[in-house]
Formats: structure tokens, C-alpha cells, sequence
């Protein structure tokens, strides 16, 4: 049978509780799926963005308390994948990402990356033309267009996702951060799924929530198995991102997502791949912002803002090279704070510069200079 085109199609107009029939917020192996399609097969799925219609352009900070982190992420899916089975490789080539008109960038109280020095929220509104987003919000930018998934996964066994959730348990009592099960809000709302399925907040084994900006089109992911059939799923699409998301969002949008399966048999279980893996040809973006020629460029070391010194931390590190990329956008760019934020989380790469000489690793935050206008 020569291949076909599939569609899971969805009224952008409702939320995703108001359409259960074409996806879920949570991952859990007992969710049915919408589609079944042959490996081969493209299948075009509409997408949500990632607060599920709740900002909108006429929405402002004082109507942040419409925004419910318990509905993050609507997906659109799963999709059964025929012949696919536990211990294969699921390839998802990534053919197409088109945008809808309207974006948004968010920093919300208690979430993000520099989340305990901005306790308050804010919000930018893009317009996007097909090539760049521009905002009023963050007046003098241009951010070039290079969409793709936040999200793209596959279903976990009930043996993996119960190790998931135990092991989750187990770091959120030790203090980490983790977002539990949590019932309310959740699609599908049926129990037990409800009160059992994971949130999509973090990246699993079998993919999720990563937010890897090189996966736009022309780039292939390839996915672990864990229950027959795949059962993929996708949504919070972003329009353009900075290599680390570092506010908590992108340039976050609806989206309509193109993909074509294949199956590589048996080579995850061969191999023992256990984590997501993508591979591609060519540059995943214009080679201008890909690897920009004009740039500016902080960097950060794990040093606390109290000048205390930490042996080989990464995460200090990190934060450290963020924040003096937000000074240096106060001082001589005349941003907010907030602007300068929101404005690394889109556009700002955060990158690895040396592991190894300690105490005092290097994380390099590159500026492209070219989204100024």
C-alpha cells in the first residue's frame, strides 16, 4: 500500500479539555490513541500552545491569575504506529512547522531558570510573519523564524512509568524540583490515568518536554520504544528559543507539525539507547543565527552574586553568565530586567565553554547582534 497523509485536526478557538478526542496534558500508557498510521505514513497534527489558549492578545500581566501551570502541556495525539514495538527505534522525521499568527514569552512567578530573582510576572506578545516575531513589549528586536516542538514523545510502559514516578518521588522529598501527578487539570480526567499520569514538564526516556531548538524541519528524532505501537504525541511549539529556555518559555505558539515514521527494529533494545537521540544534514536554521557572526558574549562561573566560591557547578555557573548578560542588556541596550529576561530565554545561547578547570567551569551566554533593528 503506498504511503498516505493523516490528520489530526483541532478547534483552536477551545481548550484542550474541550476536545479530549484529540489529545492529552499528560503521559500515561493506557491514554487511546487518536490515529493509527503505518510506518511511512505523514501525519499532520494541529497543535496547541503551551498554556492552552490561556494568553491572548488582548490579555495583560493583571489577568496572570488565568494563567494554570496544571494544564501545561496540550498534546496532540497519540499516534499508534503500526508495527512498532518495545525495544525499537521510533524515527520521527520532522518535515514541516508552520506558525500561527500569534505568539507569547512569559515569566512566571516561582518558574524559570533565574526563578528566585524575578518574583514577578510578565509577559511580551509577538506578532509573527511567517519569517520574524516582533513585540511592542521588547521594542527594537526582530527574532528570525527557526519553529520547531517543544515537545515530542512516546508513551511509557506501567513498569517505566511507575519507576518514573517513584524515582520523581523520591528527589521531590529530597528537596528537588519536580511537578508530581496532579489530577486537576489533567487530560484525560478519567481516573485512575488522571491521578497516575505523568506531568510533561520534564524530558523522559521516551522524549517529552525537551525543548531542543535544533529540531526544526529536516531534522530527524529518533525515540526509544516502550509500548507497542509508539504512541506519539506533540505540542508546545516555539517559534524561535535561546539555547537554554532560560525564563521558562520561548517564543510560545500554536502550530501545525508535519512528521513521517519510520522504525529502526530492534536497535534500541541492541543497543541500549536509552535516551533521545536526533541527527540531520545541513544547518538547522540560517546559518547567520546558527552560528552568528556578530555576537556579544557574558560569561559565568560558579561564583554566587555573595562572591562564595562552588567546585565544578555548572548550574551556578549558568546562572551567573545569565545574569551578567541581563546587566549588560540594562546598561547598554535600556531594557527592564524583565525585557532583558524574557529576551535570553528567546534569542540568548548558553553553551559549555571548559569542564575541567576547577574549581571554576566556564558557561558562555552568546548574544546574536543581528536581532537588533
Amino acid at each position: 500500500m503506498p504511503p498516505r497523509t493523516h490528520a489530526i485536526r483541532i478547534d483552536r478557538s477551545k481548550p484542550l479539555r474541550e476536545e479530549p478526542h484529540t489529545g492529552h496534558n499528560r503521559w500515561h500508557p493506557d491514554i487511546p490513541p487518536v490515529l493509527r498510521v503505518d510506518p511511512g505514513d505523514t501525519v499532520i497534527l494541529e497543535t496547541r500552545d503551551a498554556l492552552d489558549g490561556v494568553i491572548t492578545p488582548d490579555m495583560t500581566v493583571a489577568d496572570f491569575h488565568r494563567v494554570d501551570l496544571n494544564l501545561v502541556h496540550p498534546l496532540t495525539g497519540p499516534v499508534f504506529v503500526n508495527g512498532a514495538q518495545p525495544g525499537d527505534l521510533l524515527e520521527v522525521h520532522i518535515v514541516d512547522i508552520a506558525p500561527q499568527p500569534f505568539a507569547f514569552t512569559t515569566i512566571a512567578p516561582g518558574f524559570g531558570f533565574l526563578r528566585e530573582y524575578f518574583p514577578t510576572p510578565f509577559l511580551v506578545k509577538w506578532t509573527i510573519d511567517g519569517t520574524s516575531a516582533v513585540s511592542p513589549d521588547l521594542p527594537g528586536v526582530r527574532i528570525p523564524a527557526a519553529p520547531f516542538m517543544g515537545v515530542m514523545g512516546l508513551a511509557p510502559s506501567r513498569e517505566l512509568r511507575a519507576r518514573m514516578a517513584a524515582r520523581e518521588d523520591e528527589l521531590l522529598r529530597r528537596g528537588g524540583a519536580v511537578f508530581p501527578p496532579e489530577p486537576q487539570g489533567a487530560v484525560p480526567a478519567s481516573e485512575p490515568i488522571a491521578s497516575e499520569a505523568l506531568r510533561t514538564i520534564p524530558p523522559r526516556e521516551t522524549g517529552g518536554n525537551f525543548d531542543i531548538k535544533q529540531l526544526t524541519a529536516g531534522t530527524t528524532l529518533l525515540l526509544p520504544v516502550d509500548v507497542p505501537g509508539a504512541l506519539f504525541s506533540a505540542g508546545d511549539s516555539h517559534f524561535a528559543q535561546g539555547d537554554g529556555e532560560s525564563c521558562g518559555t520561548a517564543v510560545e505558539m500554536g502550530a501545525t507539525l508535519t512528521v513521517r515514521f519510520g522504525i529502526r527494529q530492534g536497535v534500541a533494545a541492541q543497543r541500549q539507547i536509552r535516551r533521545p537521540q536526533y541527527e540531520r544534514n545541513g544547518y538547522f536554521t540560517d546559518p547567520r543565527f546558527a552560528v552568528p557572526q556578530r555576537f556579544f558574549a557574558t560569561t559565568g562561573m560558579p561564583i554566587t552574586r555573595e562572591g562564595r566560591n562552588e567546585s565544578e557547578d555548572l548550574t551556578l555557573a549558568a546562572k551567573d553568565a545569565l545574569l551578567n548578560m541581563i546587566e549588560h542588556l540594562v546598561a547598554e541596550r535600556g531594557y527592564s530586567r524583565e525585557q532583558a529576561y524574557a529576551l535570553t530565554s528567546v534569542a540568548v545561547d548558553l553553551r559549555v565553554s571548559e569542564l575541567v578547570d576547577v574549581p571554576n567551569l566556564v558557561i558562555s551566554a552568546f548574544l546574536p547582534l543581528d536581532i537588533f533593528v
